[in-house]
């Protein structure tokens, strides 16, 4: 297995698959999973000849599970541990929710000071924020970021199985069809990790404002949405990224879920590549 330690001692497992001279992509994951749920995207580069890489957040997945650091700015640090490590350049950094702070957050401090990103890719992501706050009034209330952590604290097992059997995907939306195996794994990879990075990343996910880092994502960016996400509202996020980045492209898919990535891979795999062979 591969491991890369960071500065504060913390191991990141991470995927590195495909030819070592081609184009890089990077993918980060959202919460609280792991870099297995990227399944769909990696297979597909892969088979298109890129080089594919993936870590698992610290406290997520495989990563160490450690007390402290669950905060965009370790995530993003563990990121470039992980670019640093394997010399990654001209890369394209795809994030999905959480892990698209996480882009966002790599992009800026770490990626494009040190010229090692060719493009990114934002998907159904957090920022510039999701919680209500005076500078952006269309948030969500932060009782609803209270609620998680009072579900997590008591029965995470039945709470991740209810986010992945209802809102994250849109299982719960009248004639949706449902795939159990899907929901299984995304409680399987949960489970994986730590309860307290997963509770700690509800802040970190919800009441860090990423406008800045937004603001100096100057290259290209491709943002992606679903019109139909329950857990991060496109109007609070995509189209607020699309108005802050730079050098943004904006996508809304009608009806699609915050899970799109995994039940719309037919679809949403080949955006990715027209952008990024674009």
């Amino acid at each position: 297995m591969s491991y890369v330690t960071t500065k504060d001692g913390v191991e990141i497992f991470f995927k590195d698959w495909g030819p070592k001279d081609a184009q890089p992509i990077v993918f980060h994951h959202g919460w609280p999973l792991s870099s297995d749920d990227w399944d769909a995207q990696m297979l597909f580069f892969l088979q298109h000849g890129y080089r594919v890489v993936a870590h698992d957040r610290r406290g997520h997945g495989r990563s160490s599970q450690v007390s402290e650091g669950h905060d965009i700015a370790h995530y993003a640090a563990d990121a470039a541990a992980v670019a640093e490590h394997l010399d990654l350049r001209n890369a394209v950094h795809i994030g999905h929710s959480t892990g698209g702070g996480e882009v966002a957050a790599y992009v800026a401090r770490h990626g494009i000071p040190q010229g090692r990103v060719a493009k990114a890719v934002l998907v159904s992501a957090i920022p510039p924020i999701m919680v209500k706050t005076e500078r952006y009034p269309g948030g969500l209330p932060i009782e609803v970021f209270n609620d998680f952590r009072s579900a997590l604290a008591a029965n995470r097992a039945q709470f991740f199985r209810d986010v992945a059997a209802g809102p994250f995907y849109g299982f719960n939306r009248d004639g949706a069809k449902v795939l159990p195996a899907v929901i299984d794994n995304w409680w399987r990879q949960g489970m994986m990790g730590s309860a307290k990075a997963h509770y700690d990343g509800i802040k970190a996910f919800s009441e860090t404002d990423q406008t800045d880092d937004l603001k100096a994502m100057t290259v290209p960016t491709l943002v992606l949405h679903g019109d139909d996400d329950q857990v991060v509202p496109y109007k609070n996020a995509a189209v607020l990224q699309a108005e802050i980045l730079p050098n943004p492209t904006l996508k809304i898919y009608e009806g699609f879920p915050h899970g799109m990535l995994t039940v719309n891979a037919d679809i949403i795999n080949p955006d990715l590549l027209a952008f990024i062979q674009g």
